[in-house]
């Protein structure tokens, strides 16, 4: 088995929803194990066997919602590495929920990083259409946070 072909089964198992899947021949065994926060790939080989980074599906989102058409929708993204926050504190009402009005300067949500606290506000002003982080998720430079529908 070539390294296309670990690559291709790769993807396969990424997409396709399975759990694990094990191939085992004469002097190789490779076995690919997914969850929905990673996937492993471990290989038992004659010869040294390199196996390609995966992504990772991406996680569901906060509200459920249907929204079709999202070209007119602006993104507000995370401008950092962090964990994101709907609220203060959990005993704190949210920031803001899919409905709200906000105008720019809004505090929409907080992102942990390295211990700092960090308030995202809004740069536009509209209304929250759909928020696609789940609260208390890790949140990556530039990742979408909401869509708003401006005003």
């Amino acid at each position: 088995m070539d390294i296309k072909q670990i690559q291709e089964l790769i993807r396969f198992v990424s997409k396709s929803g399975v759990n694990e899947v094990s191939i085992e021949q004469k002097d190789f065994k490779i076995t690919i194990k997914t969850t929905q926060a990673h996937t492993t790939v471990t290989t038992h080989a004659a010869l040294p066997v390199v196996a390609a980074p995966v992504a990772t599906p991406p996680a569901a989102p906060a509200e459920p919602a249907v929204v079709a058409d999202t070209s007119h929708y602006i993104t507000i993204k995370s401008p950092m590495i962090g964990t994101f926050y709907r609220s203060a504190s959990p005993d704190k009402p949210l920031f803001v929920n899919v409905g709200d009005e906000i105008e720019s300067g809004t505090v929409v949500c907080i992102i942990e990083a390295m211990k700092l606290f960090n308030e995202i506000e809004s740069e536009v002003s509209g209304r929250i259409v759909k928020i696609l982080v789940d609260n208390a998720s890790p949140v990556e430079y530039d990742q979408p946070l909401f869509l708003v529908e401006p005003i």
